[in-house]
């Protein structure tokens, strides 16, 4: 007898077709016992939060030279913009100044941080890494490359602009 998927289409008394549910997502735990999870990449696994609890594991939880630089990245913006407001999602820190509106996130990579800036098009000058999306423009971080001038500088008025609903 053939077995059947859990999204198996069934037949219902009336003869009409009843999607079954799906069954619960399992969470996934994010810590092992040789600390968190790298996905692909090399970027933390850390679980959706709001505050800075969570970013800082995401920032503890970074591999190698990045973590040294997701610290100077998370504390320059803390210094450029007192009130900002701080979540993880999408296994990705983000910065605000009100909850699920954004002017930036991090990402790590296998060889470079990347930071998003949602209205990255509005910034002087223009944060060379281009998008798919409009107004968002792209910093590559590179070991040993981090200007953290420059950086607060986008900061300073990224955090003026309109944050991204997300």
């Amino acid at each position: 007898m053939r077995k059947k998927s859990p999204n198996t289409r069934v037949s219902t008394a009336k003869g009409s077709a009843k999607k079954r549910a799906s069954p619960p997502a399992k969470r996934v735990n994010a810590v092992t016992a040789d600390g968190p999870v790298l996905l692909s990449g090399g970027n933390p696994q850390i679980a959706k939060g709001y505050g800075d609890a969570p970013v800082q594991a995401y920032i503890a939880a970074m591999p190698g030279w990045k973590r040294d630089i997701g610290r100077r990245i998370d504390e320059s913006i803390e210094r450029a913009v007192p009130h900002v407001k701080k979540a993880v999602k999408w296994n990705s820190p983000f910065y605000g100044l009100e909850v699920d509106y954004w002017f930036l996130s991090l990402h790590c990579f296998a060889k470079y941080i990347k930071v998003a800036f949602f209205r990255g098009t509005s910034l002087e000058p223009v944060p060379p890494g281009a998008s798919k999306q409009k107004e968002v423009r792209y910093w590559d971080i590179h070991e040993n490359e981090f200007d953290e001038e420059r950086f607060v500088d986008w900061v300073k008025q990224a955090s003026k602009l309109p944050g991204e609903r997300m």
